[in-house]
């Protein structure tokens, strides 16, 4: 893929059960699950096709605060999303939004580079858990 701020994982486990996974993770550690978005049941609901799926929103006040008080343009991207689909050949996959991107795209500087560090560590975390 181009460098295009995503981070992409393989997961070995259904989309479904990829997020259940990283629901898990992320609320095992004290984070907020603020929606689940099945893009393919809503697609279903019109009548149209999509393979499996699933967006979730998550993060904690305390993580990205830090971001939106260096440049409150980073809001856009708060909080995290991770997005779990499956492609044509019925691989599974979990992308989210580099951190280091979403500080480069709003300009961030020093005073939210430790709190950039902690979300990417976290979601590295979190992808693992939920893909592995």
């Amino acid at each position: 893929m181009p460098d295009d701020g995503l981070i992409t994982v393989a997961s070995s486990f259904s989309v479904r059960e990829t997020i259940e996974r990283l629901v898990s993770f992320v609320t095992s550690h004290g984070l907020t699950v603020f929606a689940r978005i099945d893009h393919a049941a809503g697609a279903a609901q019109v009548g149209l096709p999509l393979r499996p799926t699933e967006l979730l929103i998550f993060g904690h006040a305390r993580g990205g605060t830090p971001l939106m008080q260096d440049r409150q343009t980073a809001a856009i991207d708060l909080p995290i999303k991770a997005l779990a689909w499956e492609d044509a050949d019925r691989k599974v996959w979990l992308i989210y939004n580099d951190a280091a991107w979403i500080a480069k795209r709003h300009g961030l500087g020093p005073a939210s580079a430790q709190a950039v560090q902690a979300i990417a560590g976290g979601l590295a975390a979190a992808a693992k858990a939920a893909t592995a």
